[in-house]
C-alpha cells in the first residue's frame, strides 16, 4: 500500500481491459488487483503520473470509481 498509488473498483469483468488501457500509456504505471472478486485494483503510479492516470481511469467508457488511500486502507 502507498499513498502514491491509484486505488480503484470496476466491475470484475473489466479489470482486463483496465490493465490494456493502462499498459498502452506504458509511462502511467502497473495495474495490480486487490481484489479481483471484488473489482478492486490499483496502479502502481509515482507522484507525476497519478493525477494523470486518475483522469484516464474516469474517461473510460466503463463505470470506475476512484478509492481515496483512506478508504483503502479500511478495505483490505
Amino acid at each position: 500500500m502507498n499513498e502514491d498509488w491509484v486505488y480503484f473498483q470496476i466491475e470484475p469483468s473489466q479489470m482486463t481491459f483496465v490493465t490494456r488501457i493502462i499498459e498502452g500509456y506504458e509511462y502511467l504505471g502497473v495495474v495490480t488487483a486487490l481484489d479481483g472478486a471484488a473489482g478492486i485494483g490499483f496502479v502502481r503510479t509515482v507522484p507525476d503520473t497519478a493525477a494523470m492516470t486518475r483522469d484516464v481511469l474516469r474517461t473510460l467508457p466503463i463505470d470506475v470509481r476512484i478509492i481515496p488511500y483512506d478508504e483503502i486502507k479500511s478495505l483490505v
